[in-house]
């Protein structure tokens, strides 16, 4: 059912845009990668607060933009976009109200428990640890800013920098500035 109003939303796209459509390169204009999270609000949103357009920058999205010691999927990420794309600033972007900071184990065992999930697989991991919950939304981008910046294939010329974005009107502040100055409060 959905798939099939994708594809006629898809459809009605390319015949309607097809005349503004134009080639972009896959290196980023601006040379930014924006490390952020996957929540709806930010859709359409976030970019156009940025000042950020189709083909400007590598956007990177996980849940809560949370990296975990265990799992380097956006370091990989980070490292392709600078070493192949050019890429020479990154920005970090956590959000007010995210969900990831609200993480309640006992109702997520729930929903995976009424999708079929035996209860013996679900207690295999720290489900906690395994989605990456956190309590504080600036600390979890503090931390994700040394975690980038404290690998050993992330050049420390690259400026990482932290920054909240608050998705009901779209202000930024700076959490992290990774030019090295102070923030100012």
């Amino acid at each position: 059912m959905l798939l099939e109003e994708i594809l006629l939303a898809n459809k009605f796209f390319v015949n309607e845009y097809r005349d503004l459509l134009r080639k972009f390169s896959h290196r980023p204009r601006k040379q930014v990668a924006i490390f952020t999270c996957m929540d709806t609000r930010l859709v359409e949103f976030l970019e156009p607060a940025l000042g950020i357009k189709r083909g400007d920058a590598k956007i990177i999205k996980n849940a809560g933009n949370r990296i975990r010691e265990d799992c380097d999927d956006v370091i990989r990420s980070l490292a392709a976009a600078i070493y192949l794309l050019g890429v020479r600033e990154i920005l970090v972007i956590g959000h007010l109200d995210c969900g990831m900071s609200k993480l309640d184990t006992k109702v997520l065992t729930e929903k995976m428990a009424e999708f079929g999930i035996p209860e013996e697989e679900i207690d295999k991991d720290d489900l906690a640890a395994w989605l990456g919950g956190f309590s504080d939304t600036e600390e979890n981008v503090v931390d994700a800013v040394a975690k980038i910046k404290a690998h050993h294939l992330i050049p420390r010329i690259i400026p990482v920098h932290g920054l909240l974005f608050c998705p009901d009107n779209g202000e930024l502040q700076v959490v992290v500035n990774g030019y090295g100055q102070p923030e100012k409060g």
